[in-house]
Order: C-alpha cells, then sequence, then structure tokens
C-alpha cells in the first residue's frame, strides 16, 4: 500500500495492516465490540470436526469489516445447526463473517446479516477477494481503479484521492467480486416489487414491536455509549426505549459497562432545542449533558466538517456542523457512540415537505430520494 497515512484518521484507537503478494488490507478501528482481542484485520479460526480432521485451516480467510452485525450470535447458533459450527478466535460480531462465507458464499452470507456493515474479504487459499456494502449503504464505502488496473476499496474518499483516478460509490446492497471484477445485487428484498401504493392500515401495534427491537439491537456495544436528544420526538422516543432497555439488563446485572443512561444535546444559547431536550432528559431520567456553541465556532469548524464528510452538500454541511462540536465533547468524556433520532423523518415522512406534497401517490414517490440522503446517518460513533 503506497499511502497508508491516508487511511489513518485522527479519532482512531487501534489499527493493523496485512498483506500478501499483490493483496493489502489495512485497518483502523473504532473498537466497540471486544476492544481487548478483537483487532482488525480478523483471521479465521483453525476448526476441526468431531473426528479431528481440520475443517478450517488457520488464517485462511481474511476480514476488515466497519460496523456492526446486531444477529451474530444467533448466526453462529444457525452455522451449528445446519453442521458448521465455529468456535470464534474472538468475540467480535465481525468474526461471524468468516464462518458464514465459507458456509454459503460471499453474496448468501450478506443474506444473512441484519445489521449496518461494509467489509472486504480475502480467501487465501484461492486468492479471490470480495467486498459488500449493507443494505442501504448506511456505513460508507467507496471503489476506485488505478492507473496500473489496481482496484482500492476503502470507507474514505481522502485513501484513494492520490491513487486513484477513478472514483465511485460502493453500491449499497452489492457485494464486489474479484473473480468477475463486477459487482452482484445480494439484496432483493420483495418489496421491491410491489406497485401501487401501499392499502393496509398501519398496525401501529407491530410497528412499536419492531421499533423498539430495532433499539435494543443498536444498543450491543462493550464500551460506554448514550444518546443524542434534542427534545423531539424521535430522539426522545429512542432514548426513552433505551433507557426501559437498560434498566432491565441492570437489574438482571447485565449492565457490565453502565447503569445508567448519558444524554447529550446541542444548540446556540437560549435554542429552544436545549430546553426542550433538557425537558425530555428530566422526564426519561437520563444523566444529560446540553453543550453550547457559538457561531463564530461553527464557522470555524466547516473545513474539518467538510473534510470528515468528503462532500459540499450545504444542508449536510449545515446539520453536521453542531453534530461534530457536540461529539468532541462526547468523545473527552469517554463515549465511542451514540444513538440517535436521526432518520425517522425521511422514512415516515414527518418533514414539512412531504405534507405539501399534492398526493399520496407524489409523496410515496420521493421518500426514496430522502431515503438517499440518510447514507451513514443512522447511528453516530466516536473514536
Amino acid at each position: 500500500m503506497q499511502n497508508p497515512s491516508c487511511l489513518r484518521r485522527l479519532t482512531i484507537s487501534e489499527g493493523g495492516a496485512r498483506g500478501k503478494a499483490q493483496h493489502a488490507i489495512a485497518h483502523e478501528r473504532l473498537a466497540i465490540m471486544d476492544p481487548e482481542s478483537g483487532a482488525q484485520p480478523l483471521f479465521a479460526a483453525a476448526q476441526r470436526g468431531p473426528d479431528g480432521s481440520v475443517t478450517v485451516e488457520e488464517a485462511s480467510v481474511i476480514v476488515a469489516a466497519n460496523g456492526e452485525i446486531y444477529n451474530y450470535k444467533e448466526l453462529y447458533a444457525e452455522l451449528a445447526a445446519d453442521g458448521f459450527a465455529y468456535a470464534p478466535k474472538t468475540g467480535s460480531d465481525c468474526e461471524v463473517l468468516i464462518p458464514l462465507y465459507l458456509k454459503y458464499g460471499l453474496e448468501g452470507a450478506c443474506a444473512k446479516l441484519r445489521g449496518m456493515f461494509s467489509f472486504i474479504l480475502y480467501d487465501q487459499r484461492t486468492g479471490f477477494y470480495g467486498a459488500a456494502r449493507d443494505h442501504i449503504g448506511i456505513t460508507s464505502l467507496y471503489i476506485g481503479r488505478g492507473p496500473d488496473g489496481s482496484v482500492w476499496i476503502a470507507s474514505e474518499l481522502k485513501a484513494m484521492a492520490r491513487d486513484c483516478p477513478q472514483l465511485e460509490q460502493f453500491k449499497p446492497g452489492h457485494c464486489w467480486r474479484s473473480d468477475t471484477k463486477d459487482f452482484v445485487e445480494w439484496y432483493k428484498p420483495a418489496w421491491r416489487a410491489l406497485e401501487g401504493l401501499p392499502a393496509a392500515p398501519c398496525d401501529s401495534a407491530k410497528l412499536r414491536e419492531a421499533f423498539e427491537k430495532a433499539v435494543e439491537r443498536r444498543m450491543m456495544s462493550d464500551v460506554p455509549w448514550g444518546v443524542l436528544l434534542s427534545g423531539g420526538l424521535d430522539s426522545s422516543l429512542v432514548a426513552s426505549v433505551a433507557q426501559r432497555f437498560l434498566k432491565k439488563k441492570v437489574a438482571a446485572g447485565a449492565g457490565q459497562w453502565m447503569s445508567a443512561l448519558h444524554s447529550f444535546s446541542v444548540g446556540l444559547v437560549g435554542s429552544p432545542d436545549l430546553a426542550a431536550a433538557a425537558k425530555a432528559a428530566a422526564h426519561i431520567g437520563t444523566i444529560h449533558h446540553p453543550y453550547t456553541f457559538t457561531l463564530q465556532e461553527g464557522i470555524d469548524a466547516v473545513a474539518e466538517v467538510v473534510h470528515h464528510l468528503e462532500t459540499y452538500d450545504v444542508t449536510t454541511i449545515r446539520a453536521a456542523t453542531p453534530m461534530f462540536l457536540m461529539a468532541r465533547k462526547i468523545k473527552a468524556m469517554g463515549v465511542k457512540m451514540v444513538l440517535s433520532g436521526e432518520g425517522a423523518d425521511e422514512i415516515l415522512a414527518g418533514y414539512l415537505y412531504f405534507h405539501k406534497a399534492p398526493d399520496g401517490a407524489a409523496q410515496e414517490c420521493d421518500i426514496p430520494n430522502f431515503k438517499g440522503s440518510l447514507l451513514g446517518r443512522f447511528s453516530t460513533r466516536f473514536g
């Protein structure tokens, strides 16, 4: 790798690089799950069958992943039930990608994942390498091609900009395979084939159950975490559900890293959001941390915000600047991950823009455009 320093970010806790022949994998890890032994890249752990024969060779497959696999424990159980028991070497949720690939192949492995992820995998037995990105592209991923025909894949454009004249977004819900040198779509939901407007009435009970389960899944962490709280409906609901589940965990003796939920808000002095957040936090019972910033502090941060976001989109930068200033302070408290209410307005048409749609068809048609603006915004993590 000619410029590994491009992959290093100021917010990273640990890193690793491995290479063989013409391939190289480098990873900078935030370390939310298993910070003690889950260093990446991850290597296949040697496995033996009941008769003592080798079923998986040590380090035969290498994986570097960004994200979280929420159903990794269920997947290990499913593999065992399918006759492919795998004893992981680490406690990382991402190690499950190795046995899934060995059992089901690249696309088959992706189809079983529930989570937010992007990863690259190298099979040392065959020389095959592949990469994949989650269903809707929550985690960032890009692919570039060098003038010598080399293929580069990274979570940030700045890692490849100097070496790749051709750059593009890695397609969400797709894999890239070295044997075909092309993308393959692995995410093919049935709802894409539906025609017309939804006709079934909203089932509030099912919506609530799905929402609560989604919040609980995202509470998976081996390090301290918190919630962003603006005092609005979306973030308040997330914080309320998280608080309820955390109390249950603590009561059951499972609150290893934290026994109380911390919430965070940001705004200019006198901001109504700060007042609303404080009121919501008092009702929910979180330990609340309100932060303020000045217009000059926001202006001073814009260049760095653009550097990290890798976009000049005005709306994105405007929304991200106070979040960036708050993230610095949250990181200083030792918190690496937060939950937020981001995404609800886009998915459930909460913006005033949608209410002004001339009819249901126009509103339904435009929701996918707003979903595109969600990429990378559902989960906020700090290194």
